[in-house]
């Protein structure tokens, strides 16, 4: 029996998810991880959408966390529909970190190529904890067309997804060093790369493909 006190208590927590000072959000997410409530799940599924501090977005994670995963997952599979960009990526790196099987068939291809650069990381991370045994080739096969795409970080957080994947990533990555854009073409090859070799840099395996690009495929590779 869940007592006045205990009622008031409850009422506070969520209220102070959605406070001003973002030090007193921080606390709060804390304080609700700490006595986990299946009353806090829908407002930090909320909050994770709007939240604009990166610490505290991940205390909302953590909080998320500690309960059961039948009482959050249904909430975050929901707002993987959202227009709203966070939203959709908050969700993704929670599933991530619950790890809940039962989310793999909301991983959509759509996620996995978001326009937005941040839902689509979030999606490659969740994607390469929940894909089942027997569907990592698949999943490499929409990966693969995202070569080239973003900057370095996102080159690199899509570089180590693949990896992650281990040596089912290898036939992709082979087809796509022979595509037309070279940028695909590089970024194939340094994954392929860290792939072969997990220890070299991303930095040297990018400046070697960049290389190998450059002499095109009668050059020489030594």
């Amino acid at each position: 029996m869940i007592t006045a006190e205990q009622d008031n208590g409850t009422t506070r927590a969520l209220r102070a998810l959605g406070a001003d000072d973002a030090s007193v959000r921080l606390r709060a997410a804390m304080a609700v991880g700490s006595a986990p409530d299946p009353r806090y799940v829908s407002t930090l599924v909320e909050r994770c959408a709007v939240e604009p501090e990166f610490q505290v977005r991940e205390l909302l994670t953590w909080a998320l966390t500690r309960h059961e995963p039948s009482q959050v997952v249904p909430s975050l599979l929901v707002e993987l529909g959202s227009e709203r960009a966070q939203a959709r990526s908050q969700s993704l790196h929670t599933l991530s970190k619950i790890g809940d099987g039962q989310a793999w068939p909301a991983i959509t291809r759509e996620l996995l190529t978001d326009r937005d650069d941040e839902v689509a990381r979030s999606a490659w991370r969740a994607a390469v904890v929940l894909v089942p045994e027997g569907e990592e080739r698949d999943l490499v096969g929409v990966l693969a067309t995202q070569l080239g795409r973003g900057g370095r970080a996102m080159r690199l957080s899509l570089s180590r997804a693949v990896v992650a994947l281990g040596e089912v990533a290898g036939p992709a990555l082979r087809a796509a060093t022979a595509d037309p854009d070279p940028e695909v073409r590089q970024h194939a090859l340094a994954t392929e790369r860290l792939l072969s070799d997990p220890e070299a840099g991303f930095e040297l395996a990018v400046e070697e493909a960049k290389r190998i690009v450059a002499l095109g495929p009668d050059g020489p590779v030594g």
